[in-house]
């Protein structure tokens, strides 16, 4: 008889991350038990424990993994084409990775029937908080390289941009099938929208939107490296 396989701590916790992520796709937050995803992901309930100290902690690791990937996705994105620096491109690939992806199409659109009290858990909420910093970060390099309206500032945006994108997210329960928009062509419209409403009368040079891709490219590497932190706890294999 073969022997079974001793998973490290980051392949355990991704088999717990992934039985969890499709048990709450499949039931909902409210329905889901540690007993249960303990059972389904072959683990003891303390095995969980080990990693994360409750059942919420567990489901915001869920979210924080994923929104690691988008993180990482979004780095790509940048490094292959420094265009995609500019907002408009930004938040129209964060449009479109966000809806392609169950877990963040759920917290981005609000699905309460999925997501339940997990939602107002304070989890989630420090997990929204530690974007912002990011977020002012990388307005700042678009500033400072003209990729921005010049009569704008970073903190001009703090109200505004979020309005905007999480609008395009928060409608989506409410479209009409009738609408006949793809996933695409709701992302291109998100992304004249901001383009328009923040983005530089000015087509920028090639050399300022690589510099600004440069800067840039740290700043969501160190997102992805926060929501994988969450994710795991800074846990590596043994």
């Amino acid at each position: 008889m073969a022997e079974p396989v001793r998973l490290g701590r980051r392949d355990r916790a991704d088999r717990i991350l992934d039985v969890a992520r499709d048990l709450l796709l499949s039931w909902g937050y409210r329905r889901v038990t540690v007993d249960e995803l303990a059972r389904r992901a072959g683990v003891g309930k303390g095995t969980i424990y080990l990693h994360w100290r409750s059942r919420e902690e567990v489901f915001h690791a869920v979210s924080a993994r994923e929104a690691a990937t988008m993180a990482d996705a979004i780095v790509q994105a940048i490094a292959s084409d420094p265009a995609e620096v500019a907002l408009h491109r930004y938040v129209r690939r964060l449009f479109v990775e966000a809806m392609n992806r169950p877990v963040l199409r759920a917290l981005y659109t609000r699905d309460a029937d999925t997501l339940d009290t997990f939602l107002a858990a304070a989890n989630h909420q420090r997990l929204e908080e530690g974007k912002l910093g990011v977020h002012r970060d990388y307005l700042g390099v678009l500033a400072a390289g003209g990729l921005l309206r010049p009569d704008l500032r970073p903190e001009d945006l703090g109200y505004t941009l979020p309005t905007i994108v999480f609008g395009f997210f928060a409608a989506e329960p409410f479209l009409s099938p009738a609408i006949g928009l793809t996933l695409e062509q709701k992302a291109d419209q998100l992304a004249e929208t901001v383009r328009r409403a923040f983005g530089p009368s000015k087509v920028p040079g090639l050399g300022a939107v690589k510099r600004a891709a440069v800067q840039a490219i740290p700043i969501f590497e160190r997102l992805a490296r926060d929501y994988r932190a969450a994710a795991y706890g800074g846990d590596d294999d043994d």
